[in-house]
């Protein structure tokens, strides 16, 4: 029985530990590199605007195509806005845009650090004195934390309004029994945990694409690797961590 899948699962776990901590204890430093920060916040956020928009859009205006056929069976259409919009805020926008924040942002955090350090940028950084975790880690994790919750908060809204669109203007439902339905159920505790997974998924995804740049070998191919790992090992560890947040949070 060959012990490689473990020690690999082991070796990551500790990587991710290390630069983690490392993040922690270099943030309060100075100096603060707040233009960084700012433009990584764009990168994450202001750029993945348009595919969070369409992803949650679009989910929203499923979720009521397929819920109102069903509801309608037991005349209980008129809880369709409820169903989508607790889905939305609980589940569905904070683990859809995490994804989404994985595919796009993460893998280009592995990317870019992978190609800096198989050029021996980083290793120039180390020459000169400055820490790659404080200088390039550190404004990419805390940039993620905070982009992924305001995300999370456009795509709720924008999930709803998707569901509004099917069952009011595609459906003909009342829209005032509808609207009413929306926010009838839902609690501040629904809103505020759905952006509290936000903000981990945030830390994972840029945590974990960082670390598989920092170690990166072997050439092109390293960088590849480290890209496509970057988005496979920050989605999984998205999905495991939902079930867990969910576990503590409801």
């Amino acid at each position: 029985m060959s012990w490689a899948p473990l020690e690999g699962f082991f070796r990551e776990v500790g990587r991710f530990g290390q630069v983690f901590w490392r993040v922690l204890a270099w943030t309060p430093r100075r100096p603060y590199d707040v233009r960084e920060l700012f433009r990584q916040m764009v990168r994450v956020g202001v750029d993945s605007l348009p595919v969070v928009v369409l992803t949650a859009m679009f989910t929203g205006m499923v979720m009521a195509l397929q819920t109102f056929s069903v509801l309608a069976r037991f005349g209980a259409e008129r809880y369709v806005g409820s169903l989508v919009s607790l889905s939305m805020v609980r589940e569905l926008a904070a683990v859809l845009s995490g994804l989404v924040i994985a595919g796009r942002a993460g893998s280009a955090m592995g990317a870019e650090l992978g190609t800096m350090r198989v050029t021996e940028q980083i290793d120039a950084l180390e020459v000169m004195a400055t820490n790659p975790v404080h200088y390039l880690v550190v404004p990419r994790v805390w940039a993620s934390t905070i982009m992924l919750p305001l995300l999370v908060l456009l795509a709720d809204g924008l999930g709803i309004y998707g569901g509004y669109l099917v069952a009011v203007v595609l459906m003909d439902a009342n829209p005032v029994a509808h609207m009413d339905n929306t926010f009838r159920f839902m609690e501040i505790s629904d809103l505020t945990s759905g952006l509290i997974k936000a903000a981990v998924f945030g830390m994972l995804i840029a945590v974990i694409g960082c670390q598989q740049g920092l170690h990166t070998r072997g050439g092109a191919e390293g960088v590849g690797r480290s890209t496509t790992r970057s988005v496979v090992i920050a989605s999984v560890a998205i999905l495991i961590s939902d079930f867990f947040l969910t576990k503590m949070l409801f």
